[in-house]
Parts: C-alpha cells; sequence; structure tokens
C-alpha cells in the first residue's frame, strides 16, 4: 500500500454540501405512494428538507417497462420506477470507510449519479486522483457540472461502468454505487494488487442487499465476502427478474438460511465463484463468454 495519511470520510461529509449536487427536480413518494415530481422553485423549503434528511432521494424516474405504457403516469408517479438517487449519506461515509483510503490514492467509482459521492472522494484524495463513470448522458453532464461548480474537477467518464476506465488505472479502490450479481473483469484488471473492490450484491444470493468486498491478488483474481448490508438500484445491464429473489431465498433456505457473512465470492478472468464458507464448497458458478 502506498504511504500516506489514512482519510476520514466524516469529514468529506461535513465539508461538501449535498444540495450542491441534487437537481432542482426530485422524487418523492406522494399519496398513493407513487413516485412524484418534486421542484425546489414550487416547495423550497419541503426540498430542503428531502435533501437535509439522511435518506436516499431519488433525482431520475422513468415508466416501469413491465407495465403497459397506458397505466405509465409521471404527473402522478403511478407506474413509475427509480433510476437514480443520491445515495443515503451515512451509508457513503460507512462505504467510503470500507475501502481504507489514503492520502495519494486512486479511486474509480462507478455508476457516478448527481456527482455527490465522487465529490466526497475527491475532498479525500484530490479531484485528479478520482475517476467516476456514468452509463446516462443526462446524469453525466449533470454531475461534471455540479462537480465544477463545486471546485471538485472530477473526471467523468460517460460509459459503460462494466468497463471500467483503464486510461487512469491502476486504481486503489473501486467502489460501485448500484447492485450488481456479476464482478465484470475490467474491475479487477483495473485495481492494483492489495487493492479494494466494493461491490452492492444483488439479491440473488442471499436474500436481503449486501456489499461485497473483495481484495485483488498479484495473480489477477479477487476474492472477498459480504460484509454488511445495503439496498441499492441494479446496474443498468445487471438487472435481473423477480423470479431470481424467489430462487434466491429458496437456496438459502435449502442450505439452513446461513448468515450472510459465511458467503464468499472469487473472481477470475475465466468465471466467477459465489460459495459458503470456504472457497472448496461452491454453490454457484458463472463462466464468462
Amino acid at each position: 500500500m502506498r504511504p500516506g495519511r489514512t482519510v476520514d470520510p466524516g469529514d468529506a461529509i461535513m465539508a461538501v454540501r449535498r444540495e450542491e449536487f441534487i437537481p432542482d427536480e426530485i422524487f418523492v413518494r406522494g399519496e398513493h405512494g407513487h413516485l412524484v415530481p418534486l421542484n425546489r422553485k414550487d416547495a423550497p423549503e419541503l426540498w430542503q428538507e428531502q435533501v437535509q434528511l439522511d435518506e436516499p432521494v431519488v433525482v431520475q424516474v422513468r415508466p416501469d417497462p413491465t407495465l403497459p405504457p397506458d397505466l405509465c403516469d409521471p404527473a402522478t408517479g403511478q407506474g413509475m420506477e427509480s433510476t437514480s438517487s443520491s445515495s443515503q449519506p451515512s451509508l457513503m461515509v460507512e462505504m467510503i470507510g470500507m475501502l481504507g483510503l489514503e492520502r495519494g490514492m486512486r479511486a474509480l467509482e462507478i455508476g457516478t449519479g448527481t456527482g455527490y459521492n465522487a465529490a466526497l472522494l475527491a475532498y479525500l484524495l484530490g479531484s485528479d486522483n478520482v475517476v467516476s463513470v456514468e452509463i446516462d448522458e443526462e446524469l453525466a453532464a449533470h454531475a461534471r457540472s455540479a462537480l465544477e461548480r463545486a471546485g471538485y474537477p472530477v473526471r467523468v467518464i460517460t460509459g459503460s461502468g462494466k468497463d471500467g476506465y483503464a486510461p487512469a488505472a491502476p486504481y486503489d479502490a473501486v467502489i460501485v454505487t448500484a447492485a450488481a450479481h456479476t464482478v465484470p473483469y475490467a474491475w479487477v484488471e483495473q485495481t492494483r494488487p492489495g487493492g479494494v473492490i466494493l461491490v452492492p450484491w444483488a439479491e440473488t444470493v442471499h436474500p436481503d442487499g449486501r456489499l461485497a468486498r473483495f481484495v485483488v491478488k498479484a495473480d489477477g483474481t479477487a476474492e472477498g465476502r459480504f460484509i454488511a448490508q445495503a439496498f441499492f438500484m441494479p446496474l443498468r445491464d445487471q438487472r435481473v427478474l423477480p423470479r431470481a429473489g424467489f430462487d434466491a431465498v429458496e437456496r438459502w433456505i435449502r442450505s439452513g438460511a446461513p448468515d450472510f457473512t459465511r458467503y464468499g465470492i472469487t473472481v477470475t478472468a475465466e468465471e466467477q465463484t459465489i460459495w459458503l464458507d470456504v472457497p472448496d464448497n461452491v454453490i454457484a458458478s458463472t463462466e464468462r463468454p
């Protein structure tokens, strides 16, 4: 590990204002539980209240693709689903703390969203040491502008997170802000030996959302375990059908309902294996195409 001073993500939360990254239009639960728009100019006090809460703030929605279009109404929120949000600040602090960052380290973020998390990383490491990738052009443009205005000119790449960003590699840490069920090998290739990859895991193994923390080895593999609970929206190219969650619950029950800390994952260039207790006890394996 490079020599440096350990950073405290709590310092970043105190220094970086979340409201500088939240767009004027956000979405809140309405009378019937639907996501309805809330515009800052129409209700500034309510907007500010939502942004100050230690809760996720939904910043983008779309019609649920599983529903007939005539059942989806953006005005009332009926049939609309969240596609991007600003994560709960306390969870962001917890996740950044799990990376074990030090001054001088380089970090790759997968899923820029509003740019707030990238700003926290930039405060701790310096803007030149942070790269963030966002698949949605509109979100990427918003985050890029917000980061520039706030004084954290992080490089924001518009593209698929599964590719990482090789030109700025190697990284000391990769932090993913959307749930995955498969670790793209590019993330491993672009992380130095001893570096950390932190990934929210889709509900395909354990019935609850979990964080998987990997350490990259000198032989080009990465291995880790589930270490904490966290719920995130899925990466756009790793969405799972509801049936996958039901199947995960059934497998978990058949296995004796083991605690999530007993699960581990090994990632190589050829495959990804999920195991229980020890790497030899494989319960699921996925070969790469």
